[in-house]
């Protein structure tokens, strides 16, 4: 029971990161129909540029944090307005094409700066806390606030969807593009946000992921299946479906551990991102946005 429920502290805090970044595929997917194969290195980027940030200022790990959000947000939109933007109006297969076209670009850019070899926010180890209360389960502190801090991510995506006028835009545009620009709905704002809020949480799972393991420049491309298929699982195009398909894959993950060898725990969201795709191609939600 102690193993089983060490796993799961494993895979939530793997969900965490999956779902940070699968909010941003469905969000993009939602509002420009295109599957956005660059959201990976998007991530690996944003945990380099944290990664730059605090090595300038000498700062702890965390600071890495928002300065990876600022900093993809604007890389995202500024990537749309120089290359997208200007194929929006193609088939999808252009836009995707171009995104991995763009994926490739952002990873030699990587190690061009920062260079191939792993590198890690902070050096040492970190003690892990010792809950005897449940069975002798060890937590430690960076687990704790990769979750928290998920959490409130989450919950602030969720107030500006339903509270903000934006977000409500955001949601009639994913249900209906051509309803909602008769309707008058600022259709280059609403793309801009959507940026916006794909590569800040795509910057915040870069930092996660690298604050959980080490940083190397293929480590988005090798989140990017779990990613997803976690966004498929939960309804490509809606982030409520994403956090939720994150977190069941990242738990999936980790506790496949208990009968197959952990190299093949990427074969696991394979397998499920195939059944859905077979079973149930819309997804476990069917909302909208």
């Amino acid at each position: 029971m102690t193993d089983i429920l060490q796993l799961l502290i494993y895979g939530l805090v793997l969900g965490s990161v999956l779902t940070m970044g699968a909010i941003g595929v469905s969000m993009i997917f939602g509002i420009l129909r295109f599957a956005h194969f660059a959201h990976g290195d998007f991530m690996t980027l944003g945990a380099y540029l944290g990664l730059s940030f605090i090595s300038a200022f000498g700062l702890s790990s965390w600071w890495a944090l928002p300065a990876a959000m600022v900093g993809m947000a604007v890389i995202a939109v500024f990537i749309d307005q120089v290359l997208y933007r200007r194929i929006r109006r193609t088939q999808p297969v252009i836009l995707l094409i171009a995104s991995f076209g763009m994926a490739l670009i952002l990873r030699s850019l990587v190690q061009l700066i920062w260079g191939s070899d792993n590198q890690t926010y902070a050096s040492g180890i970190q003690f892990p806390w010792q809950l005897d209360w449940l069975g002798g389960m060890r937590l430690k502190p960076d687990h704790l606030w990769i979750m928290l801090i998920s959490l409130g991510l989450v919950a602030g995506v969720h107030l500006f969807l339903t509270r903000t006028r934006l977000g409500k835009a955001m949601r009639a545009m994913s249900d209906n593009m051509d309803l909602a620009l008769v309707s008058g709905i600022p259709a280059e704002r609403v793309i801009m946000v959507t940026w916006v809020i794909g590569g800040a949480l795509a910057g915040a799972a870069g930092v996660f992921l690298g604050i959980d393991t080490r940083l190397h420049p293929v480590m988005g491309w090798t989140t990017l299946l779990p990613v997803f298929a976690a966004a498929i699982l939960g309804g490509i195009g809606r982030p409520y479906g994403a956090i939720a398909g994150g977190m069941i894959i990242g738990v999936s993950m980790e506790m496949s551990t208990l009968l197959i060898p952990a190299a093949y725990k990427p074969a696991v969201a394979f397998a499920i991102m195939v059944g859905m795709l077979i079973l149930r191609p819309q997804g476990i939600f069917k909302g909208t946005v």
